[in-house]
């Protein structure tokens, strides 16, 4: 979760001014099906009840993001939240007009089971505490979304998933950049070979980390560094990018203050190769800026940058700049989920997805620990 300047504000790009893009004119069309995406649908739930969402964890995140969005949302509302801060629990109670009733400290957490105002627990703790966090709500009869990364290790996001199968609840990760107009479309090329089979990926992102002192640098809470907290996005990126799963990975880690990042790791280099012989070369780094997608292929190139922040999207293809709407990324997110749960169809984003990245990035520290390349199985 990056500390970018909000982005608030709902694009007015329409289908005309879309359709009048010269460069985008060859697939104009087919970029509009992200319309047909949960978050956007018409259908029979748009008249009932939203789903009530309780946030976990009242940090920057909630605060300055989820919160925000959750005023914007169509099928769920904030209803709940959870802090160990009595201070926060006052401030929401007053800004959000939450019940009392509604807002827990994380000793009280298990009560939430007998609340009917909640249908949704959103985890949105250091990565070290989701899996606890993620079970509990689910065993208390809640649906969960969890923010990224799912967990540290590919052990407990298996126990997660294995949590909401046994709870019969549905489990999401919070990979908001799925429920995107451009991340969608992206996706589509992959599937429709859109430019031809694609050859050459390259994802990277990374910002320079300030306070020293935070949890991120921490590897108990954290679990890892950049690759764990902004890597995760190129890494997940480039797996939608080409449509496939990497069959092995090579990296290495370099580190300019090994000082402040004496637990966890400041900038990894890694090369993916994935079946179809495309190849995949991205970077994390807690040293500068940096937001990149881009894809080279048999019968042209796209891109985008910015790409992984919360505020607008630049995107661009061999043909010209592609122009879809700019949203309010979680807005989107939360409202997908919602639906999924009220139609009871699977997430977009489900426990799944999250387990194939920390396969991955178990293998990236692999590499990097024993300089090999590593099958990733």
């Amino acid at each position: 979760m990056k500390k970018l300047k909000l982005f608030e504000t709902e694009s007015t790009s329409s289908r005309r001014s879309f359709l009048r893009n010269a460069g985008a004119m060859a697939f104009a069309a087919p970029a509009l099906s992200w319309l047909s995406q949960p978050a956007f649908a018409e259908n029979s739930l748009q008249g009932g009840k939203p789903l009530g969402i309780a946030l976990v964890g009242l940090g920057y995140y909630s605060t300055h993001q989820l919160a925000p969005a959750l005023q914007k949302t169509k099928f769920c509302k904030l209803t709940g939240a959870v802090t160990g801060t009595p201070a926060k629990a006052a401030e929401w109670e007053k800004k959000f007009n939450l019940p009392k009733k509604n807002i827990y400290d994380y000793k009280t957490y298990d009560r939430i089971a007998d609340n009917p105002d909640i249908d949704v627990v959103y985890v949105v703790l250091p990565n070290a505490m989701h899996a606890e966090y993620t079970i509990r709500a689910l065993e208390a009869g809640k649906h969960v979304i969890c923010e990224k990364p799912m967990a540290v290790s590919v052990k407990e996001c298996q126990q997660m998933i294995d949590a909401a199968k046994k709870a019969n609840k549905q489990l999401a990760i919070g990979y908001r950049l799925h429920s995107t107009p451009q991340h969608q479309e992206v996706m589509r090329f992959a599937r429709e070979k859109t430019f031809g089979a694609i050859k050459v990926v390259e994802t990277s992102d990374g910002f320079r980390i300030g306070d020293p002192s935070q949890w991120r640098l921490k590897k108990s809470l954290a679990g890892g560094g950049s690759m764990m907290d902004i890597g995760i996005y190129a890494l997940n990126a480039s797996r939608y990018v080409t449509g496939e799963e990497p069959v092995s990975v090579f990296a290495q880690e370099f580190k300019t203050d090994p000082v402040k990042f004496k637990e966890v790791d400041e900038t990894i280099l890694w090369q993916l190769k994935f079946p179809s012989g495309a190849v995949a070369t991205s970077t994390s780094t807690y040293a500068a800026g940096v937001e990149r997608l881009y894809a080279t292929c048999e019968n042209g190139w796209y891109e985008m940058g910015p790409c992984y922040g919360y505020g607008p999207i630049k995107f661009r293809t061999s043909k010209g700049e592609v122009n879809l709407p700019q949203l309010t990324h979680q807005a989107a997110q939360m409202d997908d989920f919602a639906q999924s749960v009220m139609s009871n169809k699977p997430s977009i984003v489900p426990g799944e997805e999250g387990l194939k990245d920390l396969k991955v990035i178990e293998a990236i520290y692999k590499s990097i620990e024993t300089g090999k390349v590593v099958t990733i199985s």
